[in-house]
């Protein structure tokens, strides 16, 4: 057992996310550390280490890290989620840094963040006073998904509070961790760096130009006059930004100023990244550390924090961590910039060995509250806290019932034009305008509803065939897709997807509408429009011509050209599987989109219309192998997320889930019912259209049920929840295909093979 809080689950497993050596920054330093003092203050706990990479390749990781993340991959951040998630770890800590993340002000870490279910402790090792926009949006971010913020300075909580309005509760103060040295004499040791017999001055830490070195350099002169036996040594390789920028021109910059101020022979540069027992060495050797750092905001110095941790005087400017950490008496503070009084304060310790080793003394003190395991504790005991308190996912009992199909969310969708985009909630947003995409949808909902008002179901087929009839430019043979909200266009042709999208729409008004003049116009739009299908490229594209085409042929078993159009692109289809098929993936592209399952519905419908068994045959196979696709270790349906896409022979990820693939299984299946009478194909359905209800992942339903509604997918964190027009007739034709699915199970005793 590790830790308990209250008798709860011990703390044994976690998860660290940060730099990690043999990355030279002083990220990596802390972590490095944080994960060795939580291993020696707590033996049993297992702790996999997930190491940012800068430069993926260039670094040997020890043994200890369990996998390293590539900063500007952000597919990799949502990777090392699922395998976090899948670990077993009950808790995050991750450190944060500007910098150390891909993505506009790190956005990318929380890609990893909102998809995992564990609780989270975040290090902030820097607090932004004056954020830019993207950095407060990344902030929010990190502060909306911790359980625990952990500052090392109360400067940080108060800005936390005041800029970003975290919680207060959620905050905590932890110092910067610091060794567990013994206080030395640095006479014992400075034989071993060449300084016997030197007073010595120290200043550690990748090489930058916000270290303020040449205000040091500034007063080393009137340091020299006094103590001319002074050593100034400059400690630390240049900082691996400004090297890839300008390689080494800043330390010869700060050689040259040193050369100009008649000190090089009391200043040097020791251009070195240290192993940790090495750099506290030469801590202790030192008899004055100097910090003349010139960013009052600094919230965190890792340097300063080693310096008091054994017990060196300190001078520093006054930034943050500085005036907290050396206040009431345990170091000198001097204003920015101040060589002069640089060189007062120096003198005055060099002066007088009695001062020196008193404030060295006082420094020590405070250092033995900042010890190492001492912060192993203090973050344990957070951690124990935060996922003992966490809040339990609480399984609601869902509605297994199909909803009865209802328009009330398309009609607050529509207007006299068409049926609006997007919406904010259930707001209507017209910003987005319309497009030709739902337009079809919903005239293709007016003709599948049974039970609907005819001057209800006239009214509103009417508004969307309009809407379909004025989209077709006859001079480029092609749909048109978004229109603004004042009816302009917004392109003469719209995408591949949304004109085979229309021809099906066409084909399945034709065959069901319940009014003549509906049909006759949809026949006459689709033998107007429908060679164009013969110029599409897209797989999705042909099956929509292709649902649309065998809709069409059910009505009129003569039409010529809808034959065609199933004929042609069946065969394409069997010719992409068999292209691309490998022993684990049955499928007609190399990657998983949208839509998916109406691939291998397009075949089903086409092998029916056409009686090929080996249409039938590919597409019953290739739904199975996308039905399995599409289920989660619990056996529910899972929707492929659109984080998915585009990845070659890779198995689906868990999100971002749309309703849009819940029909589409539903239709499938329900075709496959229909072509072969066995009733897996109808449990399939039901499991599909039950994501909908609240069988999923998140156990959430999508579907507002007292107002036909439905939200537009499952995310990590939750719902989105906006209702958007394709959602809510995703949901709504999902309602209609397993009522009619219902009603075909009570009629049809066996196999079908011939559309009745």
């Amino acid at each position: 057992m590790v830790l308990a809080v209250d008798g709860v689950t011990p703390i044994d497993h976690l998860a660290l996310i940060g730099n990690f050596l043999p990355r030279k920054c002083g990220l990596a330093t802390y972590t490095t550390d944080t994960f060795t003092a939580l291993k020696g203050r707590y033996p049993g706990l297992k702790i996999d280490v997930y190491a940012m990479d800068d430069h993926p390749g260039r670094y040997q990781y020890p043994p200890e890290v369990t996998a390293s993340i590539p900063e500007q991959d952000r597919l990799a951040y949502i990777s090392a989620a699922r395998a976090i998630e899948a670990s077993g770890a009950q808790a995050i800590w991750l450190q944060h840094e500007y910098g150390i993340f891909g993505g506009p002000a790190g956005e990318h870490i929380l890609a990893l963040l909102d998809r995992v279910s564990i609780p989270v402790i975040v290090t902030l090792h820097t607090i932004l006073e004056k954020p830019s926009a993207d950095e407060r949006r990344v902030m929010e971010g990190l502060l909306r998904r911790a359980a625990k913020i952990v500052v090392m300075a109360e400067r940080g909580r108060d800005i936390l509070e005041r800029v970003y309005s975290a919680s207060p509760r959620s905050i905590v103060m932890i110092p910067h961790g610091v060794p567990d040295r013994p206080f030395v004499d640095p006479d014992s040791l400075k034989a071993r760096f060449g300084w016997e017999g030197r007073k010595t001055l120290l200043t550690f830490g990748l090489l930058a130009p916000n270290k303020g070195i040449e205000t040091m350099i500034d007063a080393m002169p009137a340091i020299v006059a006094e103590h001319p036996d002074v050593l100034y040594a400059v400690l630390g390789a240049t900082h691996p930004n400004l090297v890839a920028h300008e390689g080494e021109a800043y330390r010869d910059r700060l050689k040259a100023l040193a050369e100009a101020r008649g000190v090089a022979d009391h200043v040097e540069f020791i251009d070195a990244f240290l192993e940790h027992d090495e750099l506290i060495d030469y801590l202790q050797a030192a008899d004055v550390y100097v910090t003349p750092y010139s960013n009052p905001a600094q919230i965190t110095s890792g340097t300063l924090s080693y310096a008091v941790g054994v017990g060196k005087a300190v001078v520093s400017t006054p930034y943050v961590h500085a005036t907290e950490i050396l206040g009431e008496g345990h170091g000198v503070l001097v204003d920015f910039g101040d060589s002069a009084a640089f060189a007062r304060e120096i003198n005055a310790l060099l002066g007088s060995d009695r001062n020196r080793i008193k404030l060295s003394e006082r420094a020590y003190a405070r250092g033995r509250t900042m010890i190492w395991p001492r912060l192993a504790e203090l973050a344990m005991e957070e951690i124990a806290e935060m996922v003992a308190t966490r809040p339990r996912r609480i399984f609601t009992k869902v509605r297994l019932t199909p909803l009865a199909p209802d328009i009330a969310a398309v009609e607050r969708m529509s207007d006299s034009t068409g049926m609006l985009q997007h919406s904010i909630y259930s707001v209507p947003d017209r910003r987005h305008g319309y497009c030709i995409d739902d337009n079809v949808r919903a005239l293709m909902l007016m003709t599948a509803i049974e039970k609907l008002d005819e001057a209800v179901r006239d009214k509103w087929m009417t508004v969307y065939a309009s809407f379909v009839q004025y989209a077709w430019n006859p001079d480029k043979r092609r749909f048109r897709n978004f229109m603004n909200f004042d009816r302009t266009w917004c392109e003469e042709y719209g995408s591949e997807d949304s004109n085979g999208r229309t021809i099906w729409a066409l084909g399945v008004t034709a065959r069901r509408a319940s009014l003549a003049k509906h049909r006759d116009w949809a026949v006459r739009l689709f033998d107007e429009t429908a060679s164009l299908s013969f110029e599409l490229g897209s797989p999705r594209a042909q099956a929509f011509a292709m649902l649309g085409a065998a809709a069409m042929l059910g009505a009129h078993p003569g039409h010529e050209l809808a034959r065609n159009i199933l004929e042609r692109f069946s065969n394409d289809l069997l010719a992409l599987v068999e292209e691309t098929r490998r022993p684990e993936w049955e499928w007609f592209e190399i990657v998983l989109a949208y839509d998916n399952a109406r691939l291998p519905e397009a075949l089903i419908r086409a092998g029916m219309m056409l009686h090929r068994e080996d249409l039938l045959q590919c597409g019953l196979s290739t739904l199975s192998w996308i039905v399995a696709q599409q289920t989660s270790p619990e056996g529910r349906f899972r929707a492929v997320g659109t984080e998915s896409f585009g990845r070659a022979y890779e198995g689906p990820l868990p999100f971002d889930q749309q309703p849009l693939e819940a029909q589409a299984t539903i239709d499938a299946c329900s075709a496959a019912f229909k072509a072969t009478g066995d009733a897996r194909w109808v449990e399939e359905a039901h499991r599909a259209y039950r994501w909908y209800l609240g069988q999923n992942d998140l156990d959430l339903p999508l579907a507002t049920a007292h107002d036909g509604g439905c939200f537009d997918g499952l995310m990590p964190t939750g719902l989105n929840r906006n209702q958007g027009a394709e959602s809510i007739l995703a949901l709504q034709l999902a309602s209609c295909a397993i009522s009619g699915l219902s009603k075909r199970v009570e009629s049809v005793a066996g196999p079908e093979r011939v559309v009745a």
